[in-house]
């Protein structure tokens, strides 16, 4: 993967955000604090296409020009949406900004930096990855996988700010049921001494845009680390009637590796939650 100098590298990032926000498509082993015991969800596979799915630690550098991550994202490079984020669930009160940026690394560019499109070589744009544009006159949210309410600083808020952390969510749902869950989930995590945080998407038949394919389910698992021992929960909606069911983990992982669903072997966090 080439990238700008470290000198043009922070040029283009700080006219880009007040921070240095970047996301290293690479493996998860650059970033195995945001899963159980360093063990990722399963990585799904394309053999025809080893650039199907992608896995991207998504960080920021600090004064000292190092990086600091702040959750994984598994994403899908032909539906144009993500599979699933990993984080540590941890909320305060922050003040939201939604500036929506590409991974410019994605679709060719020479830049780590998350950043606007620009960034991209015009005739490869969006051709691996959602655009804004996608989004106009279609009614759907930008849906965040790893979502601001889930974040206790503004780094964190900022860093889940790009395209490749979220999906097509009906709104009625997206600011309804799902958040209502999103912010229970914060009650149930707030006797944990670390919450593994893993919320993910299936794609369904609906597409916008240019070719992005809108979630016909969002699912979240929660891995509750505590003095005595580990508890897990997990959710996954819409149902039939609107709802967000709640379910065992092992149970969630039945319905994602079934029909209709990822139709392979999938587990979120194995035997160890």
């Amino acid at each position: 993967m080439q990238g700008f100098s470290m000198k043009t590298s922070h040029l283009v990032c700080l006219v880009l955000l007040p921070v240095l926000s970047q996301a290293r498509v690479t493996t998860f082993n650059q970033c195995p604090a945001f899963f159980v015991d360093g063990q990722s969800p399963t990585i799904l596979q394309d053999p025809g296409n080893n650039n199907h799915y992608q896995q991207i630690c998504q960080f920021l550098l600090d004064q000292n020009d190092k990086p600091q991550y702040f959750y994984a994202t598994l994403y899908d490079t032909q539906n144009k949406i993500p599979i699933y984020s990993a984080y540590i669930l941890s909320h305060a009160d922050i003040d939201r900004e939604d500036r929506w940026y590409v991974e410019p690394q994605l679709d060719g560019g020479s830049s780590e930096c998350m950043g606007e499109q620009n960034q991209i070589p015009i005739a490869n744009r969006g051709q691996r990855q959602a655009l804004n544009e996608d989004y106009f006159g279609n009614g759907y949210d930008r849906g965040h996988l790893f979502p601001v309410y889930h974040t206790s600083s503004s780094s964190a808020m900022l860093a889940t700010s790009t395209l490749t952390n979220a999906a097509p969510q009906d709104p009625t749902f997206n600011r309804g049921r799902w958040r209502v869950h999103e912010e229970a989930m914060v009650e149930l995590a707030r006797d944990c001494l670390r919450a593994f945080t893993v919320t993910g998407v299936v794609p369904g038949n609906t597409v916008i845009g240019n070719g992005v394919r809108v979630a016909k389910y969002y699912w979240s698992a929660l891995c509750c680390l505590e003095k005595e021992g580990r508890h897990s929960q997990a959710f996954i909606g819409p149902d039939n009637n609107g709802q967000v069911q709640g379910l065992s983990v092992k149970e969630l992982d039945a319905r994602l590796s079934g029909l209709n669903h990822f139709n392979t072997a999938f587990t979120v966090f194995g035997e160890r939650c």
